[in-house]
């Protein structure tokens, strides 16, 4: 008797392919699930939610009613929060180049591997670390106009003669402010350019200094080219950071009218007269802000090749 064989179809490689591809997929939804879930609750909800509230009456404490879009437009006819917008914005465009150009000449001391080099960097970095509320208390001793370090220094270099009330008038308090934020947030963009100029290659530098070119030239040629990404993560990040300023002028200037940044306003109208949902409504309308000046600033720093 003959004897019937019965063939089974081959599985080609595809078919073991599209098994461990979904094999792949399933593992990448798993482990990705922990974190959308952190993004949703922390993030997609609570910024839902602030809308929402930015369009009720809602108090602190009580009842609350849908008013639409009534308290975005009572904000763009509040000259208190208009006022508190202009004063951020001009704070933000005070401080932004300073930190750039001090954290920027700070990473070019400190990049090379040279003796002290280390040490330097540890105490550039360390305002940061300390933290701005600490370092707010701590000038607040120092700018006590009988008592305070700075009007002492300041005297005996000869550049005050009388004590200075410097957290009273709006110059000289808003002068104090910045250079503290500059001292203290310098350390953080010396840190972060400081990273993208070590990875350019010595090579580079090698090859220009055979041709002849200067420091600044190399400078401008190499290492500002190849650290654009860095240079606008620190500019994105100290913009975000003067757009959300409030420890500093809450702490060396509380109840300043003339020094209110949008995010004192808001703490000052949400929690200290009850007004919730205006106070998230100027939130939101920050938020925008900052998103469109990020976005900005995204585009500007783009790459030549991504244009």
């Amino acid at each position: 008797m003959d004897k019937i064989l019965v063939t089974r179809p081959v599985r080609g490689k595809g078919h073991m392919r599209s098994k461990q591809e979904k094999a792949s997929s399933r593992a990448g939804v798993l482990l990705s699930t922990p974190a959308l879930l952190f993004v949703c609750t922390f993030v997609l909800f609570p910024l839902g939610f602030a809308i929402y509230i930015s369009l009720t009456d809602w108090p602190l404490i009580g009842p609350y009613h849908f008013v639409g879009l009534a308290n975005y437009r009572n904000a763009f006819s509040d000259p208190q929060f208009i006022h508190a917008v202009l004063f951020t914005l001009t704070y933000t465009g005070i401080v932004t180049g300073p930190i750039f150009v001090v954290g920027y000449g700070l990473a070019v001391l400190v990049r090379s591997n040279r003796f002290g080099a280390k040490f330097f960097r540890t105490v550039f970095f360390l305002p940061f670390v300390v933290g701005l509320t600490t370092v707010s208390y701590m000038f607040t001793l120092e700018l006590q106009p009988n008592s305070g370090g700075v009007d002492f220094i300041l005297s005996k270099l000869g550049i005050v003669s009388d004590s200075q009330a410097w957290t009273v008038s709006y110059g000289p308090a808003l002068a104090a402010i910045c250079v503290i934020v500059v001292w203290f947030a310098a350390g953080l963009t010396m840190l972060i350019l400081m990273g993208g100029m070590q990875a350019v290659p010595n090579e580079l530098y090698e090859a220009a200094e055979t041709d002849g070119a200067s420091w600044w030239e190399k400078e401008r040629l190499i290492t500002i080219p190849l650290v654009r990404r860095s240079m606008a993560l620190s500019l994105i990040i100290s913009v975000i950071g003067s757009f959300l300023a409030f420890n500093q002028f809450f702490i060396l200037v509380q109840n300043n009218g003339s020094l209110e940044t949008v995010v004192e306003w808001v703490y000052q109208t949400a929690f200290n007269q009850y007004h919730l949902a205006y106070g998230t409504t100027m939130a939101v309308l920050m938020m925008v802000v900052i998103a469109v000046v990020s976005g900005a600033q995204f585009v500007a720093f783009r790459e030549p090749t991504e244009r």
